[in-house]
């Protein structure tokens, strides 16, 4: 089982994300924690949101205050629907977050059934959970899951991968040649990409691009591939070095024999629809290019953005350093094309389903009242240890502009308050 955690700041868009799913019959809500249910069963990004709104108005100093978490069973593996809510509750639980607010949705739009816990990082006092190791537990609590409801293990050899680090060249230090030839040997081995694009984004994390050479000689067609060194810039500081100097493995011809078997290999990797949503996910969740990369670093996946001379975003790539592998933004998905984010971050049209586009609620009140009162309900929740003076920051159901609101209280935060 493969867990992704989100970190983010944007409450709205992580629950509009999943009750897109929902309200589309891709997905249902397994559970509630610490959240009250409705009269009728049913309900809506704003009634979700207002149930965050104690917690997100508590903040003292934390920056990002969305947890957006991600569990994805083997495609191989029949879980069902009380197990996903134990195994959601078990990992909350052992992660710190079992006495906060979050909601458990099960997604069902692609082929790895899975579910998408939002929650935050805030508790009710406003101070923060902490948050260190998060992703060493995560994994060990992953690995016991696996073995308590029989799941298919994350193989050793993907973890492996994900732990293999190549150090990027620096020409100031000298050698030139030997710095590539550490890297282009030996990362086939560990990665897999289909076309020299995909290729040269991989070889950017570490200062090193490649180009083909198409030409004739003697009458005969000459196909090869030369390496160069980059600086931090992206400019090329070095002479070119042939392919030839570096092994086999380097050359044009068993490149493409790798880029043919990755193919194959990526068709029916899991990773793919995960990365997919954790895409989609950070387009719903971040503002602008620089936001939306973070995110996704975050999470061990680096992005790549290829632009011309104009400025136009011609290509987007994306590393999954967890599952070694390395996608074109239109291979995860048709709609995930690099004019996409050309028309958003160029052109300033994002992506991003509007509330009142969705077959959500639309509205800034509450549509499916709580079969208790939300201010009654939190404060008997947490009666022993808070002030109650902070629920009159929770807006009345009625008549107010719950995003107007919100949008105070985070202005107030700005000015009164340090981030750290």
């Amino acid at each position: 089982m493969i867990a992704k955690i989100g970190k983010g700041s944007n409450m709205y868009g992580a629950i509009l994300y999943n009750q897109q799913k929902v309200e589309k019959e891709n997905g249902a809500v397994l559970l509630l924690n610490k959240i009250p249910d409705t009269v009728d069963g049913r309900y809506s990004v704003a009634y979700f949101n207002k149930c965050f709104e104690p917690y997100l108005s508590a903040n003292i100093r934390t920056e990002k205050t969305v947890r957006h978490i991600s569990l994805n069973p083997d495609p191989k593996d029949k879980v069902s629907d009380e197990q996903f809510s134990e195994m959601a509750q078990e990992y909350m639980k052992r992660m710190g977050y079992g006495n906060q607010p979050y909601i458990v949705f099960k997604h069902t739009d692609i082929d790895r059934t899975h579910i998408h816990i939002v929650s935050t990082c805030v508790g009710i006092d406003g101070k923060k959970i902490p948050d260190d190791y998060d992703h060493p537990r995560s994994m060990a609590i992953c690995r016991d899951l696996e073995t308590k409801y029989n799941l298919h293990k994350a193989t050793e050899q993907e973890q492996k991968q994900a732990d293999k680090i190549f150090k990027p060249v620096n020409h100031k230090n000298g050698d030139i040649k030997s710095q590539i030839a550490s890297v282009v040997r030996h990362l086939p081995k560990y990665y897999q990409y289909t076309s020299i694009g995909t290729y040269n984004a991989l070889l950017s994390f570490v200062n090193i691009t490649a180009e083909e050479i198409k030409g004739e000689r003697n009458g005969e067609p000459v196909h090869g591939l030369v390496y160069f060194a980059l600086n931090d810039k992206g400019e090329k500081v070095s002479n070119p070095f042939k392919a030839s100097l570096f092994g086999k493995d380097a050359g044009i011809a068993q490149l493409q024999k790798h880029f043919e078997q990755s193919k194959e290999k990526m068709k029916t990797n899991p990773a793919r629809s995960v990365l997919k949503n954790v895409v989609e996910l950070a387009i719903h969740t971040t503002d602008n290019e620089k936001e939306f990369k973070q995110q996704l670093a975050e999470q061990n996946i680096q992005t790549v953005v290829r632009r011309n001379d104009s400025g136009r975003i011609y290509g987007i790539t994306f590393i999954d350093n967890g599952s070694s592998t390395v996608w074109n933004g239109s291979q995860l998905d048709r709609n995930l094309s690099a004019n996409l984010f050309n028309e958003w971050w160029n052109n300033g049209n994002k992506p991003e389903l509007k509330a009142q586009d969705s077959p959500v609620s639309n509205s800034n009140t509450i549509d499916h009242q709580p079969t208790k009162d939300l201010f009654e309900f939190i404060s008997q929740e947490h009666s022993q240890s808070l002030d109650l003076g902070l629920f009159s920051l929770l807006p009345d159901a009625q008549g107010v502009d719950y995003e107007e609101e919100q949008f105070a209280n985070r202005m107030k935060k700005k000015v009164n308050k340090p981030k750290v």
